[in-house]
């Protein structure tokens, strides 16, 4: 969609011909095959590909071992796949599907794992606007499923590639601080209903999907300069280049989609929670405010939320969309007051925000000049006491190392930053037994010590049993729910007459009841 759009009333008047000549036809600079690249590597910048690359690297080794099939059984696939768009093959198609299956099989694998989370929502929308729902293969082909992708010569923009005019004709609200066109569900319900518009015009599918792509002028055009016909094929050489290779690298992307499997690609396993809620916020509210009070990662609202630029959600002014883990949904409800009251002079200020709009909501510890070590976590240990041993910033800790909440696990490698002039003292922290760790804050260790956030005691409270739990640096209310089976948040707030959750203390010492 890397194309300037019209109104409705354009597409109309584009028909008579009356605007023809106004039309520019948009050719794209490179090669098909080069775009297709440029699109899945834009894909591997996102958050949530970035840690799954992390933990399965050998995803991404330049893998090009695919299997080329006959022609005749490229044929009958895509014959066998249900679609009230005409699938054809010919060798344009062959050479378009060798793209996704053989020669950048490795980053399909991406876009494999993305789609588990963006197609349900897509074909949702589709089928309410009573749309084929097969179209959602044009998001992979517009952007590989990416809410982030910009084209830096045209500006189009997110899933869909609206240019800003197109964009807000369409509805979607786009300034300083929010940009619809990368909310993945607003941009699927414009992308809908221009698609409705071009049926309406042309009443073919294939046609709608080529004018989605360069404009209905182009399309226009490529019809009248062959003789008035109405079929792809027969206007393919009239049609801008791009476009040429659009159609084919749909019924690629449906192919690869359908059948990957049969060429030996696995999906790229993403942490994406598939289970999640939106709920309207209608006050002001940072993403970091939400991050740093419930303790969810920012990389990961972030990319739950692309649309906001700056991270301000702007609700005062009309009602915003948030994107939440259904998890947490509750959680957020809760305490929504109580995030919004956390560092308001920081987070709220709209006009910096505006006047600095790549500004990022949380600004860590500058490391340049610093030096790097290596912890490797410990039976016992939290991220706590890392930044206490390492006297570093918790918030700089998880930010590092992009850290969900406090979870960390044994054998996981830490990174943190420290004063070059301390290097040497602190490279023998990790290998320090934790009672020597503790003796560097000057804190004893008892000897029955195991360091673990076990229970520390049991009583009894109005006749039923109850555990204990001292609150510790770095515990927050979610993570210390989660040590003790089948209680919940609001058990705990309850038992220990507790209002806001965000202001317990170190040392503080718990009540929490025993289910049995």
């Amino acid at each position: 969609m890397k194309r300037i759009l019209v109104s409705l009333a354009f597409i109309m008047a584009c028909l008579t011909g009356s605007l023809a000549q106004a039309d520019t036809i948009i050719i794209n600079s490179g090669p098909d095959a080069e775009r297709i690249s440029s699109d899945l590597d834009s894909l591997l910048n996102s958050w949530y590909v970035q840690m799954a690359a992390n933990d399965n690297p050998e995803i991404f080794t330049g893998d090009t071992a695919g299997i080329e099939f006959p022609d005749s059984l490229y044929h009958a696939r895509l014959d066998r796949i249900n679609s009230v768009v005409k699938l054809p093959y010919n060798s344009i198609i062959r050479n378009h599907i060798h793209v996704y299956t053989i020669k950048q099989r490795d980053k399909f694998a991406a876009v494999l794992g993305v789609m588990d989370y963006y197609f349900p929502m897509i074909e949702d929308i589709f089928d309410r606007n009573g749309l084929p729902t097969e179209l959602k293969y044009m998001a992979v082909i517009e952007s590989a499923l990416n809410p982030n992708a910009y084209n830096r010569h045209s500006g189009a923009t997110g899933m869909w590639q609206f240019m800003l005019s197109t964009g807000r004709m369409c509805g979607l609200t786009i300034n300083s601080i929010v940009d619809e066109r990368r909310s993945p569900q607003r941009s699927t319900v414009a992308a809908a209903k221009y698609i409705k518009d071009l049926y309406n015009i042309y009443k073919d599918w294939t046609l709608v999907i080529a004018a989605y792509n360069c404009g209905p002028g182009n399309v226009n055009k490529a019809i009248r300069r062959s003789g008035n016909t109405k079929d792809y094929w027969a206007i393919y050489y009239r049609l801008p280049r791009e476009t040429r290779g659009y159609i084919p690298q749909y019924i690629a992307a449906a192919y690869a989609i359908n059948y990957y499997a049969e060429h030996n690609i696995k999906p790229l396993p993403l942490n994406i929670p598939v289970a999640t809620d939106t709920i309207m916020v209608t006050q002001d509210i940072h993403l970091t405010q939400i991050a740093e009070v419930m303790k969810i990662s920012h990389g990961e609202l972030r990319a739950l939320n692309p649309q906001y630029k700056t991270g301000l959600i702007p609700g005062s002014t009309k009602p915003q969309m948030l994107t939440l883990p259904l998890s947490h949904l509750g959680d957020f409800i809760d305490l929504s007051d109580t995030i919004r009251k956390y560092k308001p002079d920081v987070y709220l200020d709209r006009a910096s925000l505006i006047a600095n709009p790549t500004r990022t909501a949380y600004v860590p510890a500058d490391v340049k000049g610093k030096t790097k070590i290596i912890y490797t976590v410990k039976d016992g240990d939290n991220l706590g006491y890392i930044s206490e041993w390492y006297r570093v910033g918790l918030s700089d800790l998880r930010y590092w190392n992009d850290i969900y909440r406090n979870t960390i696990r044994i054998g996981q490698k830490i990174a943190v930053y420290v004063d070059p002039a301390k290097s040497d003292y602190y490279s023998k922290v990790d290998g320090m037994t934790f009672a020597e760790k503790q003796a560097m804050l000057g804190k004893s260790v008892p000897a029955n010590s195991t360091a673990l956030a076990a229970p520390a005691a049991l009583g009894a409270d109005n006749g039923g049993e109850y555990i204990t739990h001292t609150v510790r640096n770095g515990d927050t209310i979610w993570d210390i729910v989660k040590l003790y089976g089948n209680v919940t948040t609001t058990d705990v707030l309850t038992l220990n007459n507790i209002t806001d959750p965000g202001k317990i203390k170190v040392g503080q010492v718990l009540k929490i009841r025993k289910k049995s």
